[in-house]
C-alpha cells in the first residue's frame, strides 16, 4: 500500500472532498475526519493536512488531481510518503522502520493512527520552515539594532505578537503535547503511535522548534529593551535640555531686571 500526506496550501472542506471523491467522511481521531471507498482510505486532519492511502500510487494522484492538486505543478507543497506492507506472518502486530510500516493485519484504526502521526510530521515541517524564515528575520533585526529607534517599537511588537500566535497555533493544532484520547483505551494503537512518533522524531523536532522560537523571542525582546533604553535616554536628555533652557531664561530675565 502507498501513503501520501500533504499540507494543503488552500483549504479543502469536508463537503468538497466528499462530493469530489464520492466518499463519506466520519469524525475521526482528534477532531479529524476519515473515510474510505473501494480504492482509497482518506484522513483530513484539523490542521490542514490531507493523507491518502491506496494500493496504487496512481489512485492517490488521480484523487489529488480531482481535488485540483497536481504535485508536479506545485513544488512548494510539503509532502511525505510512506509504504505500508501487510504481512500476516509478522510475529508482532506491527513493525516500523525508516523505510516502511509493516502491519500483521489492516484495520481502520491502524490506518487512522498512521495517518495522524504522518500528518503531524508534515504539519511540523510546515512550522519548521516558518520558524526558519522567522529566525532569519530576527537575525536581520539584531544585525541592524543600531538603526532602530523607539518610533519602530510598534513594528517589533507586531513581530513579537506574530511569534506568540505562531507558537500557540503549533501547540494547539499539532496536538503533540497530549496523546490522542483514543490511545488511552487501546494499548496496541498507543504502541503503534509511539513507535511512529519515535521514528519520525516528532517530540524531538517539536522541542527544537519551540527552542528556536524561544531564541527568536529573546532576540526580539533584547531589541525592544534597547529601544526602550534609547527612549528613556532621549527623554532624560530632553528633560535636561528643558531644565537648561529654563535656567538660561531665568538668568536672562534676572539680568534684565
Amino acid at each position: 500500500m502507498n501513503l501520501l500526506s500533504l499540507y494543503l496550501n488552500r483549504p479543502l472542506t469536508k463537503a468538497t472532498i466528499e462530493y469530489t471523491l464520492d466518499i463519506t467522511l466520519n469524525k475521526g481521531v482528534e477532531n479529524g475526519y476519515y473515510g474510505h471507498n473501494d480504492s482509497l482510505h482518506l484522513v483530513l486532519s484539523p490542521f490542514g493536512v490531507l493523507t491518502i492511502i491506496a494500493e496504487e500510487k496512481k489512485s492517490i494522484l488521480d484523487a489529488l488531481a480531482a481535488l485540483g492538486i497536481v504535485l508536479a505543478d506545485e513544488s512548494d507543497l510539503i509532502t511525505q510518503d510512506y509504504p505500508i506492507r501487510i504481512d500476516p506472518s509478522l510475529e508482532k502486530p506491527f513493525e516500523v522502520t525508516n523505510e516502511a510500516i509493516h502491519l500483521r493485519s489492516i484495520s481502520t484504526l491502524n490506518l487512522n493512527i498512521i495517518a495522524l502521526a504522518i500528518s503531524q510530521s508534515v504539519g511540523l515541517e510546515k512550522y519548521e520552515k516558518r520558524f526558519d524564515s522567522l529566525f532569519a528575520q530576527s537575525r536581520r533585526i539584531v544585525e541592524s539594532i543600531h538603526t532602530y529607534s523607539f518610533t519602530q517599537r510598534g513594528r517589533l511588537m507586531q513581530f513579537a505578537k506574530k511569534l506568540a500566535l505562531t507558537r500557540h497555533d503549533m501547540v494547539s493544532n499539532l496536538l503533540l503535547l497530549d496523546k490522542p484520547n483514543i490511545l488511552w483505551d487501546n494499548e496496541e494503537a498507543e504502541a503503534l503511535y509511539n513507535r511512529l512518533a519515535f521514528v519520525l522524531e516528532l517530540y524531538d523536532r517539536h522541542e527544537i522548534a519551540l527552542s528556536k522560537l524561544s531564541q527568536i523571542k529573546e532576540d526580539v525582546m533584547l531589541v525592544i529593551d534597547i529601544i526602550n533604553h534609547k527612549k528613556s535616554e532621549f527623554l532624560e536628555w530632553f528633560i535636561i535640555i528643558l531644565i537648561g533652557v529654563e535656567i538660561v531664561m531665568g538668568l536672562i530675565e534676572f539680568a534684565l531686571h
